[in-house]
């Protein structure tokens, strides 16, 4: 790309370098989604092996890509995010944030969502997806923890927009019961480990901020911050902007012991019907 010569110290000039092509962004979109490979890649943009190639290379000169070998008969490369690339998540997301309310939506700030709308659709289109196989969120302790528990026969990921925070006059409609939303999981817990389902909820609160919580509301399961938006990047989690962060629309993800989603409940709108009906679908999975 040429730039101005004034461009040279700009940041936001800089960055286009990088997020300015329609392809690079779309490419980084499917690689946070974990789909590292090639073939994958071409799959799911749609794009000529040529472009494809092209558009690669592009990203790991830049410094935002690293290609890690995977096959050597015949040589084959997989597509990682470097530091660099990971920075980049934020951003992803606050660009699919922009689109859903502003070009998808009709501006309205909210934390729920129309069943006709396009976030309804695209998170309706997850279950048979599988996981990045290497997603990990920080928890509680402040050390990472994988998203889908490696013990147990399906997992309960249930997003929210966060506990113990000020939405301000007037409040974010659907962005309240993110506090009764814990208790209920909390008290449903022994139900849920005699079925032999795992719980774990996630915000992009930080750690420090989960771990209060949670000592004092006394949650048994796993609390995870996606504070750098590895998770909303992954499954495109819908999201929404309020008191200085993006935030988690509050829906519920029945995956099983591959890391493959099975069932998506959102919009939430009856948290207390939500929870049992993930405890019976979840259920179901685990036999």
């Amino acid at each position: 790309m040429r730039m101005h010569n004034a461009d040279e110290t700009c940041g936001i000039a800089q960055a286009a370098v990088v997020l300015g092509d329609w392809w690079n962004v779309l490419v980084l979109r499917e690689i946070a989604r974990g789909h590292v490979r090639f073939d994958a890649l071409a799959a799911g943009i749609g794009l000529s092996r040529n472009v494809l190639t092209e558009r690669l290379g592009r990203l790991v000169a830049s410094g935002v890509l690293h290609r890690r070998l995977y096959q050597r008969r015949p040589v084959r490369y997989e597509y990682v995010l470097t530091d660099a690339g990971l920075a980049l998540l934020p951003l992803l997301v606050a660009m699919q944030d922009w689109g859903d309310r502003w070009m998808l939506g009709d501006g309205t700030l909210t934390a729920t969502t129309a069943e006709d709308g396009a976030e309804h659709t695209r998170v309706h289109a997850l279950p048979g997806t599988r996981l990045p196989d290497d997603l990990q969120l920080p928890g509680i302790q402040g050390t990472d923890q994988p998203v889908v528990s490696p013990e147990a026969a399906a997992t309960v990921l249930f997003t929210y927009p966060g506990t113990g925070i000020e939405w301000g006059e007037p409040p974010v409609p659907g962005a309240e019961g993110c506090t009764l939303e814990n208790r209920l999981f909390r008290e449903a817990w022994p139900e849920f480990r005699r079925a032999g389902v795992d719980v774990r909820g996630a915000s992009t609160q930080l750690p420090h901020e989960q771990a209060e919580f949670a000592r004092v509301e006394e949650i048994p399961f796993p609390l995870l911050s996606d504070a750098h938006y590895q998770l909303a990047a992954a499954l495109r989690v819908p999201t929404f902007r309020a008191a200085g962060r993006l935030r988690h629309k509050r829906l519920i993800l029945i995956i099983d012991a591959e890391q493959t989603v099975r069932h998506a409940l959102f919009p939430i709108a009856d948290i207390s019907h939500a929870v049992k009906e993930s405890l019976r679908l979840a259920a179901d999975c685990a036999r």
